[in-house]
């Protein structure tokens, strides 16, 4: 079954967020992951806390966790902290 990893975040640092999502885009590859749709929210019910959502598409969770805790995307972590703040999801 497909299972998604949404992302939400507000950016802080818009060049580090670029380089982050070069490489996580890299590190998606192997586990068949691929973004579906990111940008910035147009909220329509409830209360918004970050600015914007990522969602990314996998053919099954296990690929969507084993994604999130490979050596790869760990090595990314520290970036991507600094370029955002930002809750990840599994979904699926």
């Amino acid at each position: 079954m497909t299972a998604y990893i949404v992302v939400d975040l507000t950016p802080t640092d818009t060049t580090k967020l670029q380089e982050y999502s070069a490489k996580a885009a890299e590190t998606l590859v192997p586990f068949g992951g691929k973004f579906i749709a990111k940008g910035p929210i147009e909220l329509l019910h409830g209360n918004q806390e970050l600015k914007a959502k990522a969602i990314i598409e996998f053919p099954d969770r296990d690929s969507a966790a084993n994604w999130y805790n490979s050596d790869a995307y760990q090595a990314i972590i520290t970036l991507r902290n600094q370029a955002m703040t930002s809750h990840f999801h599994l979904v699926g």
